[in-house]
């Protein structure tokens, strides 16, 4: 595992703590062998994206999908009546999982929906009007106020 340091950033950035905070965990929880269950990302709009995670062999009652505090958590447990049966060959990982998301700011999940062996998640980027960028109009002086301020100076 390659180790950063981020020192030079906190030295010489003010109020960048949200991303090197980001960094620090996307290092430090990746581990090699997590690859299990698969999945995509996808970009569905300007906006807008889409996780699908393969997950074959679940039923709905055994995902959840929870967001606490900016993170996605997908996490699927087995029934145990599935545990009972005897499987000559068993080729197809049901085994528990939990995958996590880091979302930006304003990003919303929209939904989910579970069809054909894949849990999709849509998720939406929501500004609100406040952080949106606007254009300021910028007045000038009317013909008439600029002779009388001409005509204030001159006295």
């Amino acid at each position: 595992m390659r180790t950063f340091d981020l020192t030079p950033l906190y030295r010489s950035t003010v109020g960048f703590d949200q991303i090197a905070d980001l960094m620090d965990r996307v290092f430090a929880s990746e581990t090699p062998g997590q690859s299990y269950p698969p999945y995509n990302i996808e970009k569905t709009a300007e906006d807008g994206w889409r996780i699908s995670i393969a997950v074959a062999g679940f039923a709905d009652e055994d995902l959840a999908v929870e967001v606490r505090e900016n993170t996605l958590f997908v996490s699927g447990r087995k029934s145990a009546e599935d545990e009972a049966r005897v499987f000559l060959h068993r080729g197809i990982a049901t085994r528990a999982f939990e995958r996590r998301f880091h979302l930006a700011d304003h990003v919303h999940v929209k939904g989910a929906s579970h069809e054909n062996g894949m849990l999709n998640i849509d998720l939406q980027r929501e500004v609100p009007e406040a952080l949106k960028p606007r254009r300021i109009e910028i007045a000038g002086a009317s013909p008439v106020e600029r002779d009388l301020v001409d005509a204030k100076a001159v006295n």
